[in-house]
């Protein structure tokens, strides 16, 4: 469809991070923007939010116990209807080892790195529901 925009006040967007303060002020900025925003504070239970609100987007941190975010990223990957979905990865680690970096790459995540500022995080989610549109 030609010219089509995604759409704030019904675009659906997914942050996964274990910091709970990130999570919710990255959560506040979007929803100020008119984005409905879930959350969770880790991979398995975002992976549960994932299945169930099926988001147009997702913004995920990299490094969480458990179950980091590259490993989020492979398990959801594997499910048929979240193979597109666009992903971020937000990490404060500015030093990533050369083989995540590729994986991420291959596995159609953009990066991105902390701190996001408003204008940051609304440009990123911007940026990813402009891919999901592309697809």
């Amino acid at each position: 469809m030609p010219g089509l925009i995604a759409n704030p006040t019904t675009s659906k967007i997914l942050i996964v991070d274990d910091d709970e303060g990130v999570t919710q002020t990255f959560a506040r900025m979007l929803r100020l923007e008119g984005y409905q925003v879930r959350t969770a504070i880790n991979a398995e239970h975002g992976l549960q939010e994932a299945e169930q609100c099926h988001p147009d987007a997702i913004i995920l941190d990299l490094r969480m116990p458990l179950v980091d975010g590259l490993g989020f990223l492979r398990r959801l990957r594997a499910q048929d209807d979240q193979r597109s979905t666009p992903v971020a990865i937000v990490t404060g680690d500015y030093f990533l080892d050369d083989a995540v970096s590729s994986e991420l790459r291959e596995l159609g995540a953009e990066l991105r790195f902390k701190p996001l500022w408003l204008e940051d995080l609304v440009g990123l989610a911007r940026n990813l529901l402009k891919s999901k549109v592309i697809h």
